[in-house]
């Protein structure tokens, strides 16, 4: 089994690479926290974080070229790296070693929401770009360009509620208390996506942080955010 899993994760790497979502580096590193997830948390963590990853292809190839025409392309023409898997993974992977450890639902929910709220920046990102209309900082409401950092529309959040929804949806496999893990995933991958807004129009505009920092941020507080809603419910 663990063969045919590694083999798996060996032809899903290769297809990324073949369509040029991920350099050499970050194939790799994608294929790493696959087979961690895989050996942690079995097969629905792993299918969340495919889900984003395919999600996150989609969104991003999409209008591709009126974003560069534009200049609010994804940095190297859409193709990301190790830094960019790490930074939205990484905070799931934690959580994920801590849930293995302890077998505590709100542990789950918390990696979950850490998935859900990648997923919710992606797409309000990528979709907000082109759907967004009088985009404004979140921290102040001054009108900026699309695809500034700490820009949010209308349109984006709803990008963002859909995807963290979907990553939501898992929790409906899992657990005892399956409604409230949905809610709480839900809401912590929305709430964990403004987050991220907030540091991007905050520490990332004045240079202190970057994306991946900020993606790492933003994950690991839309976990710890889920968790919470998850204990109150």
């Amino acid at each position: 089994m663990d063969t045919i899993i590694i083999a798996i994760i060996g032809i899903l790497g290769v297809m990324a690479y073949k369509l040029r979502a991920l350099d050499g580096k970050g194939t790799l590193a994608a294929a790493l926290l696959g087979v961690f997830t895989l050996e942690l948390g079995g097969i629905y963590p792993f299918l969340a974080l495919l889900t984003f990853v395919i999600f996150g292809i989609l969104a991003t190839k999409y209008h591709f070229s009126e974003k560069i025409k534009r200049g609010i392309a994804q940095e190297g023409k859409g193709i990301r790296s190790w830094r960019n898997v790490f930074g939205n993974g990484l905070a799931a992977l934690i959580f994920l070693i801590i849930e293995y450890h302890t077998k505590q639902d709100i542990f789950w929910v918390a990696t979950f929401s850490a998935i859900a709220t990648a997923n919710a920046d992606t797409l309000a990102s990528e979709l907000g770009k082109i759907w967004g209309k009088h985009p404004r900082i979140i921290t102040t409401l001054e009108p900026v360009s699309p695809g500034e950092d700490g820009a949010v529309s209308l349109q984006g959040e709803v990008a963002a509620l859909v995807g963290a929804s979907v990553i939501g949806l898992f929790g409906l496999f899992l657990g005892q208390n399956r409604i409230e893990m949905l809610v709480a995933v839900t809401l912590g991958g929305f709430l964990g996506c403004n987050v991220d807004s907030v540091i991007g129009a905050t520490l990332e505009r004045k240079e202190l942080v970057n994306n991946h920092h900020t993606n790492f941020l933003a994950t690991l507080l839309g976990g710890i955010t889920g968790a919470l809603i998850f204990f109150l419910l």
